[in-house]
């Protein structure tokens, strides 16, 4: 392993093109938390980031000595790290209620956009285009019960959910139907948040221009 420099601030070693990668940039826009984001092409990585991360993966977050590789683990280390707001809920079964649906979101929909990205064209990708396009359908109606994912205040799994809403339109599903109208309320809403719009690497931006 090689020598590690480092670091006076918090930087952030981001896919630009990864719903993984935007989860964690949501929670460190939405905090307001300086950091230096560097966009990186997953197939030809520096070599530092090799040094910082056993498996050479995206995304990185380094806070001076500390190195975390996990999206969801940054996520609730940035949650205590800048307490306010506070993006997960004080009380234990409410948090643990927020993790399970952070669960939930990666076993439901996390695998079957990662299937489409990685073969948009394979047949089995239109299988996995159609389970995802059912299961928000089947879902919409709990995006209106209120005014976030089944909560009164912006929380973490808004941010897990908002990057994959946002890349429907390069997955290639559209939601017309009737029944998806909180969904779309809520894609407005959450849209709309100055944090979500500071969140979006160039390449995101360009998925829905």
């Amino acid at each position: 392993m090689g020598v590690v420099t480092k670091r006076s601030s918090m930087t952030f070693f981001s896919d630009p093109a990864s719903h993984y990668s935007h989860r964690v940039r949501i929670v460190l826009a939405e905090k307001g938390v300086t950091v230096d984001v560097v966009n990186v092409d997953p197939d030809n990585p520096p070599g530092e980031l090799a040094d910082l991360n056993p498996y050479n993966a995206l995304p990185t977050l380094v806070d001076r000595d500390l190195v975390l590789y996990e999206p969801n683990i940054m996520m609730e280390y940035l949650d205590e790290r800048f307490p306010h707001p506070p993006l997960l809920p004080v009380y234990p079964v409410a948090r643990a209620n927020s993790r399970l649906m952070i669960h939930r979101i990666q076993k439901d929909w996390c695998g079957l956009v990662d299937q489409i990205l990685a073969q948009p064209n394979a047949k089995a990708s239109e299988a996995a285009r159609k389970e995802l396009r059912e299961s928000l359908l089947a879902t919409a109606p709990l995006f209106g019960e209120m005014p976030f994912f089944l909560s009164e205040e912006f929380t973490i799994v808004d941010c897990c959910i908002a990057p994959i809403l946002w890349r429907l339109p390069s997955l290639g599903i559209e939601l017309n139907e009737k029944q998806a109208k909180p969904l779309q309320k809520y894609m407005d809403s959450i849209f709309s948040r100055e944090g979500f719009k500071a969140s979006l690497s160039d390449l995101e931006e360009d998925i829905r221009s």
